[in-house]
């Protein structure tokens, strides 16, 4: 091996892309969870996602605005729950 040549993580305000990407994998499995989960995943996502303080560290430790994510996907849960409402007949 060339001196030089061993790969290195781009280092991003103190993270590195590694980190990055794997924070931003919980977000995505969150959104998944929530989406197209079992009915249980999809109650504990939809509280971690709106309601959890937690949410909002893990969207910066991925690089993610979590307040812009929110509005996203609150525009989704509402399109979804006019979607699922019983039609008259």
């Amino acid at each position: 091996m060339a001196e030089g040549s061993e790969e290195r993580e781009i280092v991003v305000a103190g993270e590195t892309v590694g980190e990055i990407r794997l924070w931003q994998a919980v977000v995505v499995r969150a959104i998944e969870d929530w989406m197209s989960g079992p009915l249980r995943q999809r109650l504990q996502a939809d509280h971690y996602i709106f309601a959890d303080n937690d949410f909002v560290a893990v969207c910066q430790s991925a690089g993610l605005d979590a307040d812009s994510l929110r509005v996203r996907l609150s525009k989704m849960r509402s399109q979804r729950l006019q979607d699922d409402r019983p039609l008259a007949a």
